[in-house]
């Protein structure tokens, strides 16, 4: 290897070198003696994550001349590309903005573990994100899972959140079991572990006439992602987790576990069965695109109905990341449209990120003020924080698609997607399952601002670190359904484009 292929190969991992050496020097400050140096901790890890979201931006895969040239790396365990990028710089954000969110929360805030195991769940989905081998895949998704079961049962003398805790690791062992078995399948029939070793395989005539195999290796592998992704029906664990989790670790599993999952649901799929499916006819296509469309429609609208009837804001916002994923699964289903379909994905879950971020971050801070999570309790918000209340309004509103905020666009482009791929009965059932939500997102709102409350004199301290966060999402949630809608968008569209090529 030449010292250029060298070179290349470690800037390929930057960002998850540099969260390697973050890890240490958290650690280091997290057991030093000195209490200014101990509460440095989350300052240290939410700025470091952010810091590190620009050097997916600074080394950008380019052409054959470039720094680092799009392509595997590794060994083929990694695929460096635009799209590695997109996601890399929202997860390692959606890291930092977590960190910063649980520096105040009761239980949480001065624990410098919670930290650790923070920038090591991040640095398992930034590999999610780039992964092109089926042990590379595993060992990320693990790498993720794993501390993510620790994060949700955190507070161990919290009986809601030790059984978050269990359901959680339960539910995804099961399901890791389950995806496990379908990646052996591919290996047993094909005897190789690069998906795009997968890919020539499966397009090669010795495949043809062995289409069943794949089909049930197609099924398990969707498991695993559908529990990932809170995807009905695998979605069970969702509600109970979300409510019983710490709340920053609710947020942080709702935007950047989902987005990780995403990213390698469509590399994953694109890679391995487009030779498949062109191999076979449109009977095998029509199946892969029908599976999703179903999971689409079953997320959607389960999500949205059940929402309706919620009186915990948190479960309330549970219902809502399954709708959410059901949104986005429409864009995987439009995978006709080739790179519109992936487009539309990535900037859905670019703008969900930021979002649900808001969301969670005034529940943080209204739950620890007074003790409650219940919808009902959230009268008269707008009197006791102005601001806290049009934070929230303007994430509802972009969970409920409403222009000028992010939401809108999102939900335009895989509307659009499933438009172009000839699914526009599935555009139709998500504009149906936008306006059932949006009865939900208003009915919050309304109480708000409008019911009354006894405690409206009473003011909801903000410290300055959650001023950042509120500021910083509600801004980009704005500027993403503004004037930048098109810029990520076509950011996205190249990252598809190496899908494709």
């Amino acid at each position: 290897m030449s010292e250029f292929d060298t070179l290349a190969s470690y800037l390929s991992v930057a960002p998850e070198i540099g969260l390697t050496i973050l890890l240490l020097i958290v650690l280091a400050f997290s057991v030093a003696r000195r209490e200014v140096e101990r509460a440095a901790v989350p300052y240290i890890a939410g700025f470091g994550m952010i810091a590190l979201a620009a050097l997916p931006l600074i080394f950008a895969p380019g052409d054959a001349n470039s720094t680092i040239p799009e392509g595997l790396y590794w060994g083929g365990m990694i695929r460096y590309d635009v799209l590695a990028q997109v996601f890399r710089v929202m997860i390692l954000l959606a890291g930092g903005i977590t960190a910063l969110m649980a520096s105040g929360v009761r239980g949480v805030g001065r624990r410098g573990e919670f930290y650790i195991v923070i920038i090591v769940a991040t640095l398992g989905m930034s590999l999610m994100s780039a992964s092109a081998d089926l042990v590379m895949v595993f060992v990320a998704l693990e790498t993720t899972s794993i501390p993510l079961y620790i994060l949700a049962a955190f507070k161990r003398d919290d009986t809601r959140s030790a059984e978050s805790g269990i359901k959680y690791f339960l539910f995804g062992s099961f399901a890791s079991a389950i995806m496990l078995y379908g990646l052996s399948l591919l290996y047993g029939f094909t005897g190789q572990t690069n998906i795009y070793q997968l890919a020539a395989f499966m397009g090669s005539d010795a495949f043809a006439n062995n289409l069943v195999p794949v089909l049930a290796s197609m099924v398990l592998v969707v498991v695993g992602f559908g529990f990932k992704v809170s995807a009905v029906p695998f979605h069970f664990w969702t509600p109970d987790v979300y409510e019983g989790a710490p709340t920053p670790v609710t947020g942080y599993v709702s935007v950047a576990s989902k987005a990780a999952s995403f990213a390698l649901l469509v590399r994953f799929f694109v890679a391995v069965y487009p030779e498949t499916l062109a191999l076979s006819g449109e009977s095998l296509q029509n199946f892969w695109i029908q599976l999703m469309a179903v999971f689409a429609v079953l997320s959607m609208t389960l999500g949205n109905v059940l929402a309706l009837s919620q009186k915990n804001i948190k479960r309330l916002l549970a219902y809502s990341s399954i709708a959410q994923a059901g949104y986005t699964l429409i864009g995987v289903a439009a995978i006709q449209s080739q790179e519109l379909s992936i487009a539309s994905v990535g900037f859905y879950m670019f703008m969900y990120t930021f979002t649900n971020l808001a969301a969670f971050t005034v529940v943080i801070l209204f739950s620890e003020a007074t003790g409650s999570e219940t919808i009902a309790d959230l009268a008269g918000l707008n009197r006791r924080s102005p601001w806290l209340a049009l934070a929230m309004t303007i994430a509802l509103l972009s969970l409920a698609g409403i222009p000028p905020t992010a939401g809108f666009f999102g939900k335009f482009f895989v509307f659009n997607a499933a438009v172009r791929s000839g699914l526009t009965w599935l555009a139709v059932v998500g504009v149906l399952n936008a306006i059932v939500a949006l009865y939900y997102y208003l009915v919050v709102i309304k109480v708000m601002y409008v019911d009354r409350s006894e405690d409206e004199d009473k003011p909801i301290p903000v410290g300055r670190q959650y001023v950042w966060v509120l500021w910083a999402t509600s801004l980009i949630v704005i500027v993403l359904g503004t004037v930048g809608a098109q810029t990520v968008y076509d950011w996205a569209a190249r990252g598809a484009m190496g899908l494709f090529t």
